[in-house]
């Protein structure tokens, strides 16, 4: 590997190098978050999973923030490398993705070492792999919290120390190995593998005695530990050197007396397999007995089996078994065990007419026959665990890889398959399975193409088989017809009406029982990616319970999958499948009922979770348009704040759709009850685009209610982001209207904003005469809420008019009304507020105190725009007092907060950043 760029050494303790030089990275938590997304380089890890890592079951309450923290300070350090190439850490929901390229981790250029060598002579592959076992540097993920494991890093070490003997043993170095290898046995006579090489290299070096010694050594060891003898391949290799007979390292086990057929039966592979080093390196390292390589359909699970099968059949030296399962075939129905094992047996030989007629009868034939061999069964697309358990060889010696788009958990329950899930390509890999059919094209083109394919191998496939077909068809016209959502799974389809991806997934929705093909069915009428199991019970109308073991069952059978815990989404083209199905198998009326039960379900939801976040002030209340024991556990702060980071996409998604209906006055209700999560969370664009889709449905239902409120919301953003352009109009209009309409409580919080939105203009006494005027008639409604908002915009424009004393006066009153009804969302402002005017006056000490109690209370509340706004308050007393370094850190992680948060200020605040220099 070249010096020069970033690298990461997860192999011994964790590292990051900026060529030659080690980089400080900081503590155990650090290192650990930089090993949980090097391991999974260029997918996005789930924060979720990012926080169970690095605490387990027990994590603190500010674990979201700590995260959130060490990833930009992480970002930090890697912006600051002095040498290329550069590696990044992109937030993409629901977590965070290294990019770099794979072979500057050492874990992946290990394990693409070890692929390389499967291909190579003995000389070349031991040399690939002595390299690869050169990057271990000590005990792998050192320096990490004890809750992050990577256990099949060992296995993939002790997969390429066994690999790289046996390309020893080849070669003939057999007294090298004995030195290598006979402290390892002494130390673990259990590990069968690595005696048997042991015992090869005594008996090739002349050394028989030794190595029969060897034998009965670990034969006491297993006897005495296990209480079982040593497993098949160590006594066949016993009987050989007993019987003086071992001649070559490629020996065979002995073959059955009762069939000597060797089958070959594997279909061809690929020529090529993208992306598949991680899957394939798992294979590699199984034990032996059952592997199930589960996915959706067109994912590449039978590419990935038989192409791993042709490198790996060399170890199966009594021959390979293959059959096609039919589970979930267009054009077949799923194979009878009966003729599976009738198939099987006349690949071993056994005459047509031998070849017994009742099941019982073919199983215990197949068994005796393959019983002590070292045999491979590849069992492809299985629709369950029935099919398969009488095709499983009894022996240790064998081994049974099955693929199935079902998980069929119950094969590791029963016979202690493993299981591993096959996800879509890298996009880089994606690309690769294009450019190997169509050949090369512009680069952002095929990488258009490929994520318009959602990473899919099928339809990668399809995509270059169209290319290289059809030479009048650019990669632009392409990507162009699979920009239409409504033309994508046309697109991908192919000559036969039972090929393509859309055939693909149909086979599996046809599959489903009545009621879980229900569910789906209404699913797919649900705008959005995801879906929880709250929102699954509304729309079918079942309780949670059974809507939860429904999308599991579902994930379970490759039609969804659980992105994080009681998430679920389907492949992008399964989504465009499902919105298919739904629009021709449900009625137009049966597809409104759906909708009108998401909506309400937001409404409820939303306006129960904003109540745990801030003061509601409007007039609405949808919280029991849904029974409370079919919504979400919103108890806390963070709960409610959780549900909505989780729930906005989707939650848009059916507010554009209910739009589109013309159902306007349920759009401005729920626009206005997540209004309160941007007010919290602001995101300009998000926020923007909730608000203006709120005020048109209000205006189109002629709801001067609606319009009044989604006017305050729009002034609530021109005030968070200081954008004075049409605010004045937005505030006027909006006290004109609550005052046609009689509300007082109505009017009270427009005239609030219209005194703030005049403090944004800079007509200081007009705002403050309004807001005192404000207060005081909330005073006399006894209306506490409601007059602490009026003082703290009011202490906010005496502070910009140079009003500072009665300014800190107003706010001291505000905060203690925050205090009595314990509002922190709005305590931390008055507390910035106060730290602000004491700087003013150069009460340095006091405004550090406020500035300081503030931004704890924003990170433990995880106000992030606040915390930013705090963090360059708290940078500025600093700066004056002056204590330079610390005002440097405090503006570096407010920097990182406003590019997430603010990025309109990220340039002003740079430039102040850089004036401490």
């Amino acid at each position: 590997m070249a010096d020069a760029g970033a690298r990461v050494e997860l192999l011994g303790p964790v590292r990051l190098l900026d060529g030659a030089r080690t980089v400080p990275i900081g503590g155990p938590a650090v290192k650990g978050l930089l090993a949980l997304l090097a391991l999974r380089v260029g997918k996005i890890v789930p924060l979720e999973e990012i926080i169970d890592a690095l605490w387990g079951h027990d994590p603190p309450a500010t674990a979201r923030t700590i995260v959130h923290g060490n990833v930009s300070h992480l970002r930090r350090i890697l912006r600051q490398l002095r040498t290329g190439p550069v590696a990044e850490i992109h937030t993409s929901p629901p977590g965070y993705q290294l990019a770099v390229a794979p072979e500057r981790i050492d874990v992946h250029r290990a394990r693409a070492l070890f692929d390389r060598a499967t291909l190579e002579p003995p000389e070349g592959a031991s040399r690939l792999l002595a390299e690869a076992l050169a990057l271990w540097q000590g005990p792998a993920l050192s320096g990490v919290p004890d809750s992050v494991r990577a256990p099949e890093l060992a296995d993939l070490r002790l997969a390429i120390h066994g690999a790289r003997i046996d390309a020893d043993l080849r070669l003939g170095r057999h007294n090298e190995l004995i030195v290598e290898l006979s402290p390892i046995v002494r130390a673990d006579p259990l590990a069968e593998r690595t005696a048997a090489q042991l015992m090869r290299a005594l008996y090739h070096a002349g050394r028989r005695g030794e190595a029969l010694e060897l034998y009965r050594t670990v034969f006491r060891a297993t006897l005495r530990t296990l209480g079982v003898e040593p497993g098949v391949d160590l006594r066949w290799l016993h009987e050989r050197v007993l019987n003086d007979d071992l001649v070559a390292q490629e020996d065979a086990a002995p073959v059955s007396v009762v069939a000597a057929a060797t089958p070959a039966q594997l279909p061809p592979a690929l020529p090529a397999l993208a992306g598949r080093e991680a899957d394939l390196a798992w294979l590699d390292g199984l034990p032996g007995g059952v592997a199930v390589v589960s996915g959706t359909a067109g994912v590449g699970k039978s590419a990935l089996v038989v192409w791993w099968a042709h490198r790996a059949a060399r170890h199966f030296p009594d021959g390979v078994l293959f059959a096609s399962l039919h589970g979930f075939d267009p054009h077949h129905a799923p194979r009878e065990p009966g003729d599976l094992l009738a198939q099987f047996l006349l690949g071993l030989g056994v005459p047509a007419d031998e070849v017994p007629e009742p099941l019982p009868e073919r199983v215990a034939l197949y068994r005796s026959l393959i019983a002590g061999r070292r045999m491979l069964v590849l069992l492809d697309d299985a629709r369950s665990a029935e099919q398969v358990r009488p095709l499983l060889p009894p022996g240790p010696g064998s081994r049974t890889v099955v693929t199935s788009r079902s998980r069929l958990e119950a094969l590791a329950v029963s016979d202690a398959a493993k299981l591993r899930v096959l996800g879509t390509l890298a996009a880089d890999d994606a690309v690769r399975v294009i450019e190997e059919l169509a050949g090369p094209a512009d680069f952002d083109l095929n990488h258009a193409l490929a994520r318009l394919c959602g990473y899919l191998p099928l339809a990668l496939r399809i995509a270059g088989a169209r290319l290289a077909a059809s030479p009048q068809w650019t990669t632009e016209d392409l990507v162009a017809e699979l920009g239409n959502e409504r033309t994508r799974l046309a697109a991908l389809d192919v000559t036969g009406a039972d090929d393509g991806v859309r055939a693909a997934f149909d086979v599996s929705f046809r599959g489903l029982p009545g009621e879980l093909a229900h569910t789906l069915l209404r699913l797919g009428a649900v705008p959005g990616r995801q879906i929880g199991p709250h929102l699954a019970a509304a729309v079918a109308e079942i309780p949670v319970a059974q809507a939860r073991r429904e999308l599991r069952t579902l994930a379970a059978q490759s039609l969804l999958t659980e992105t994080a815990r009681d998430v679920f989404a389907p492949h992008d083209l399964v989504r465009l499948y499902l919105r298919d199905l739904a629009e021709t198998e449900l009625t137009p009326q049966e597809r409104a009922a759906v909708l009108d039960r998401a909506v309400r379900y937001y409404q409820a939801a939303s306006d129960t979770a904003r109540r745990k976040m801030l003061r509601i002030v409007d007039p609405l209340d949808l919280t029991g348009l849904v029974a409370p024991e079919s919504l979400p556990p919103l108890r806390t702060f963070d709960e409610a704040q959780d549900w909505f980071a989780a729930e906005w996409p989707t939650l848009l998604a059916v507010l554009d759709a209910a739009y589109a209906r013309q159902r306007y006055a349920d759009v401005w209700r729920l626009a206005r009850v997540g209004h309160t999560y941007r007010v919290v969370c602001p995101l300009y664009e998000d926020w923007s685009r909730l608000v203006d889709i709120g005020l048109g449905a209000a205006e189109a239902a002629d709801e001067p209610l609606g319009v009044c409120w989604m006017l305050i919301s729009r002034c609530a953003i021109a005030l968070t982001f200081e954008l004075s352009r049409g605010s004045l109009e937005d505030a006027e209009r909006a006290v004109a209207l609550a005052g046609e309409l009689g509300d007082e409580r109505s009017l009270a919080v427009a005239r609030i904003h219209l005194g703030s939105v005049l403090t944004l203009l800079g007509r200081y006494d007009e705002a403050i005469a309004c807001l005192l005027e404000t207060a005081a008639e909330a005073e006399r409604a006894g209306d506490l809420e409601l007059r602490g908002q009026a003082l703290n915009n009011c202490a906010e424009t005496e502070k910009r008019a140079g009003r500072t004393v009665e300014a800190i006066g107003h706010e001291l009153a505000s905060l203690e009304i925050d205090r009595e009804l314990g509002d922190d969302s709005y305590a931390v402002v008055s507390l910035n507020n106060l730290a602000e005017l004491h700087l003013d006056i150069g009460e340095l000490d006091t405004a550090e105190r406020y500035a300081t109690e503030a931004v704890s209370l924003a990170v433990t509340r995880q106000f992030e725009l606040q915390e930013g706004i705090l963090r360059v308050t708290l940078a500025r007393i600093l700066r004056a007092k002056p204590a330079v370094g610390q005002a440097r850190a405090e503006y570096g992680r407010a920097l990182d907060l406003y590019e997430r948060m603010n990025p309109r200020h990220i340039q002003a605040l740079r430039q102040e950043a850089a004036e401490l220099n």
